[in-house]
């Protein structure tokens, strides 16, 4: 391989990837792990490298998926494309690459996750984003294997990743497939709750996970690339939160019993069982976005 030639201490893999969930903390659990004394920073956050479907994969020879080693001592490199979960072939493609790569998977509540998206797009995109109901309008009966026909195409090559919002939350869907290509030992899920609450801990959990010494100081929390600030757009009803929910309840227990993490401290959970209002919810998020509540039906 040519490029292992580049650097006369060789040649960087990636060795480990935070694959999921996107607006869950991927970027700043990536952040974190680059500290690491031997972690090497990877060019970018995103390499997103299994996600592209105009690749012809059983040509491919992946001599490009890696840098130039910098340090003798880096032992790790991470890709953190959080789409790669949820993306129709990516982690087949991963398995197929690297059958003993190590994955990470970090999960926050199905509907605070769509609604912060949604959030992130109308705030990069304005009006020329989506708005809620066709955010939310593609509700699959399950993950599909390939991207649809319709989604996809050289002239709009992001039209999936803006119509895959709600499918993103089908976290149960997810981590099946994630188990059926890769062994239980290979993953380390989190919860992002609990990450927030308590860093220090999961940082400890991911160096056990990848086989290297505990950070001797642990690297303050920073929260990056969080999505703030006002949109304009039409916010969701109560109604339509809560038939959001029902559709993620299947999916929330399967995640639940694969992972093994805790869900009901989740929105969706407390939604479902009362403890949460809908309406209140509905309205809260619109608060957070600084619109006025949604009067549709």
């Amino acid at each position: 391989m040519a490029a292992e030639t580049s650097s006369p201490l060789g040649w960087q893999r990636y060795t480990f990837s935070i694959v999921g969930v996107q607006k869950s903390g991927t970027s700043t659990l990536s952040a974190l792990f680059n500290a690491h004394v031997n972690i090497a920073k990877a060019p970018r956050k995103e390499i997103h490298y299994f996600d592209k479907d105009h690749v012809d994969w059983s040509a491919t020879d992946h001599a490009d998926y890696g840098v130039p080693r910098r340090r003798r001592v880096h032992q790790h490199m991470g890709d953190a494309t959080p789409r790669y979960l949820a993306w129709p072939g990516a982690l087949e493609r991963m398995q197929r690459y690297d059958p003993g790569m190590l994955l990470m998977a970090i999960f926050r509540d199905p509907l605070d996750r769509l609604f912060s998206h949604w959030t992130m797009l109308r705030l990069r995109h304005g009006e020329a984003g989506p708005d809620w109901a066709e955010f939310t309008a593609w509700r699959p009966d399950g993950m599909p294997d390939r991207v649809p026909a319709d989604l996809r195409g050289k002239a709009d090559p992001e039209r999936f990743q803006r119509a895959s919002g709600v499918l993103r939350g089908y976290y149960g869907s997810q981590v099946r497939r994630g188990l059926s290509l890769f062994g239980r030992e290979q993953w380390l899920f989190m919860d992002f709750t609990s990450f927030l609450a308590d860093h220090r801990r999961h940082l400890d959990q991911g160096t056990d996970f990848l086989g290297l010494p505990r950070f001797e100081t642990h690297p303050e929390l920073r929260h990056l690339m969080k999505a703030t600030g006002e949109i304009s757009g039409t916010p969701p009803t109560g109604d339509e939160l809560l038939e959001l929910a029902r559709l993620y309840q299947p999916e929330v227990a399967e995640y639940a019993a694969l992972t093994g993490l805790p869900v009901d401290h989740w929105t969706t959970v407390r939604l479902l069982d009362g403890r949460m209002d809908a309406d209140e919810l509905a309205a809260r998020y619109a608060a957070k976005a600084g619109l006025t509540p949604s009067g549709r039906r």
